[in-house]
């Protein structure tokens, strides 16, 4: 058996199994050990390339030669029904897009998701946590326990992105209560749950549409809406770009927090000490993205020629090619003792990284969500969601959230060049396809140089996350304020007990219940 904790990297793998989904990263390094990309049996007897090196994994995600179109048919929902059709509406968005049509629709969205606009958003998530931590005294109160997924990890973010969408107050419990359902694992809700849910938001989200074409507002969708009707998005590409923000916009977010408030808790010598020095606190957002990224992989992709990655590794044309995010953040060749939590990487030392997850000048980025279609089968799409892709107000009060890592200036990461596309019909090789180093990169600073390389988290290249500023806001307000509010929480539970949500794409605890 060529396996470790168990696990047979030879045997199929089944992403849904609740011991991989809880700790897949032993999985990862052994099949690391083997190289930095493998062919993989799925459980549905199907093969895909999991690329779990660093270098390789940013390799992959910058080459043109892995399209994100998916195959003609390759998984995709039949428009049998409004629910259905409703989940078809996703396969018209960015992630499932190559060059032109990518760059179009991300120049459009890139527009919403400036620094300046980002963090114009920072008084009312201020307001939105107040209000959150509120409920969550409550809970204690009234139960004795709450689960910060279900109080605060989840409705933050997708309140926030509300704000984006300039959905209506009145309008965002139903909002919170149909994403919740879409965004559940399928064990989770009762039969037709889910559907129902599928077809109330594509209701919701074409009735937002007409309704911001009458009456246009500051906020980002409006501007979608008004660029349409200019020859921008057509309504079909309004609507999946409304389906892919919601989800995008809170799953990356919530996991984060999740798993940062999960982290914090094993280890409370981190919270102790970010807690006496509040500068530590984007370090610890960090060290949480590159120790429990709360993507573990990016959108599937499918090579479009045969490319040498190098060292004996040749990826035939037509592989299902996943490069895992999670597995990249914990390549010992770049991140000594990968598997241990320690913020301190991301804190001033000796050394520059520069920023490493950049993409293309003037395009944007978009968020690196399980929304692609992956193998059928794979596990990948075992959350109800097809993308894999915030109210409540108690008074705003002033952040005590040290500055993001890098955003002095109001700066945006700089580009990676672009990447011409290859001689059709040859192998050739990984290295002459790779954008050359942007001379104006901007270091990667929390608050200064830090000792780490930028961990993979976000992504690489074209579809780089549009949002993750944004996610870095929300972590870099909410988890100071939740554990100062509440320095005495504790587990009520083992936490090697806790189930982790299914799947090769998105990964965080279903529950952190605390008392």
């Amino acid at each position: 058996m060529d396996g470790v904790d168990g696990i047979d990297v030879l045997a199929a793998l089944d992403p849904a199994d609740p011991a991989f989904a809880r700790d897949p990263y032993p999985y990862y390094a052994r099949l690391r050990g083997r190289g930095p990309a493998a062919r993989v049996p799925l459980a549905n007897g199907t093969y895909a390339w999991l690329v779990t090196g660093y270098e390789e994994a940013r390799a992959v995600l910058a080459d043109p030669r892995f399209s994100n179109v998916p195959a003609p048919d390759a998984g995709r929902p039949k428009a049998e029904s409004p629910a259905r059709q409703a989940r078809a509406c996703l396969a018209r968005h960015m992630l499932n897009s190559d060059a032109p049509d990518h760059t179009r629709l991300r120049r459009l969205t890139a527009a919403a998701f400036t620094p300046r606009r980002v963090d114009a958003l920072r008084p009312r998530i201020e307001e939105l946590t107040s209000g959150l931590l509120a409920d969550v005294a409550e809970r204690l109160r009234r139960d004795g326990s709450v689960d910060l997924v279900d109080a605060f990890a989840f409705p933050l973010p997708v309140l926030v992105i509300g704000e984006v969408l300039g959905v209506p107050e009145a309008d965002r419990a139903d909002l919170r209560d149909w994403t919740y359902r879409v965004g559940s694992p399928a064990d989770a809700l009762t039969p037709g749950a889910v559907d129902a849910a599928w077809t109330s938001l594509h209701a919701y989200f074409t009735e937002l549409i007409a309704r911001k074409r009458r009456a246009p507002g500051p906020d980002l969708f409006s501007a979608l809406t008004h660029d349409a009707t200019e020859g921008g998005l057509d309504d079909g590409e309004l609507l999946a770009m409304a389906f892919l923000l919601l989800f995008a916009g809170y799953e990356t977010t919530m996991n984060l927090l999740a798993s940062a408030s999960l982290l914090l808790l094993t280890h409370p010598e981190e919270l102790a000490a970010a807690r006496r020095a509040p500068a530590r606190w984007p370090a610890v957002v960090e060290e949480t993205l590159r120790h429990a990224s709360p993507l573990e992989g990016t959108t599937w992709r499918r090579t479009t020629e045969e490319v040498d990655l190098g060292g004996g590794t040749v990826i035939p044309a037509g592989a299902s090619v996943l490069a895992v995010l999670a597995a990249a953040s914990r390549d010992p060749r770049h991140f000594p003792d990968p598997d241990a939590f320690l913020p301190e990487r991301y804190l001033a030392g000796a050394g520059t990284a520069t920023g490493a997850a950049a993409a293309p000048a003037g395009t944007g980025a978009d968020a690196v969500t399980g929304a692609a279609t992956a193998p059928a089968g794979s596990g990948a799409g075992s959350t109800s969601a097809a993308a894999a892709p915030l109210g409540a107000g108690a008074g705003t009060a002033t952040s005590t959230a040290p500055p993001l890592p890098g955003t002095s200036g109001g700066t945006a990461t700089s580009a990676a060049t672009a990447v011409p596309g290859a001689r059709p019909g040859t192998a050739t090789s990984m290295a002459t396809h790779l954008p050359s180093a942007r001379a104006d990169a901007a270091p990667l600073t929390c608050p200064a140089a830090p000792r780490a390389a930028p961990h993979a988290a976000f992504g690489h290249g074209p579809h780089f996350c549009v949002g993750s500023r944004l996610a870095r806001l929300e972590a870099a307000i909410a988890l100071p304020r939740l554990f100062d509010a509440f320095p005495g929480l504790r587990l009520t539970v083992d936490p090697e007990q806790l189930p982790f949500r299914p799947g090769l794409l998105v990964r965080g605890p279903r529950h952190v219940p605390v008392r």
